[in-house]
């Protein structure tokens, strides 16, 4: 079954469609050719300017996390020989403090759904009834429907590999900057058998951010476009409200050099 033909599905994706075909036609008198793909990137900021609760929210959770860190080194050194009980209590104070240690997810779900629309809109041929004009649209002449797989595929494209090696070192960058801010945050944990699993846990989520650069390689230019714009956002409204809920004093005072990146 096609997922996209569920009438509330269908009708989100026109609206979607049509949202994107407006503001390609508002950026065309200064964009010219690239107005579909300036348009993405404006959708990309209307989202996450829409998602500014949420991450307040998130680094409202993280400064919790810091400040539970006492408390959650404590249990682990009473509980050690225990994991389950462990478990029950570590859960049971963040339950208590109104924050969890998954609150960092949220902003990454909430935009999935869009994620998904604007792989839709670049891959099906019609929408809503008619033939979908934006599978037409270009940056600087690499259709905006076409991956990096499958333009590779297809034959040497010296153009196309130059506007992805730019879109790919910038995630990278982007990537290497957030493993960087990770580590640098990141809360000490006991040296104790229990505490072994979040530790090494915490080092393979700091790879994750690279993830996002394979996965581009997948999807159509203009979800790579999305890719690269809500990564970069993330990374500096990360800094920024770190600096604003995290105050002056504290672990925000040490790690304000880190929440900047390198200097």
């Amino acid at each position: 079954m096609d997922l996209f033909s569920f009438p509330p599905v269908a009708a989100t994706l026109g609206a979607a469609y049509a949202l994107v075909e407006g503001l390609a036609a508002l950026f065309d008198p200064v964009a010219g050719t690239a107005s579909a793909a300036v348009a993405i990137i404006a959708l990309t900021l209307i989202v996450r300017a829409a998602l500014i609760p949420v991450g307040i929210s998130q680094v409202k959770a993280e400064w919790a996390r810091r400040r539970l860190a006492p408390r959650l080194q404590a249990l682990q050194r009473k509980y050690k020989k225990n994991p389950h009980v462990l478990q029950e209590k570590t859960l049971a104070l963040y339950r208590a403090e109104k924050t969890s240690p998954f609150a960092g997810m949220l902003p990454t779900l909430a935009q999935a759904p869009v994620l998904s629309l604007v792989y839709a809109l670049f891959l099906r041929t019609t929408i809503d009834g008619h033939a979908n004009a934006l599978l037409s649209e270009h940056l600087f002449g690499v259709p905006l429907g076409t991956s990096f797989v499958h333009l590779v595929s297809t034959g040497p494209d010296v153009s196309g590999i130059a506007v992805y090696g730019v879109l790919f070192a910038t995630m990278a960058m982007t990537a290497w900057l957030s493993r960087r801010t990770a580590q640098r945050l990141a809360l000490p944990h006991q040296s104790t058998d229990a505490a072994a699993p979040l530790a090494g846990l915490a080092g393979i989520l700091s790879w994750l951010p690279f993830i996002t650069v394979v996965f581009a390689a997948f999807v159509p230019l203009a979800a790579a476009l999305y890719l690269v714009t809500t990564t970069a956002w993330t990374l500096i409204e990360r800094a920024v409200l770190r600096r604003r809920y995290w105050g002056e004093s504290g672990p925000a005072a040490s790690a304000r050099p880190a929440v900047l990146g390198p200097q």
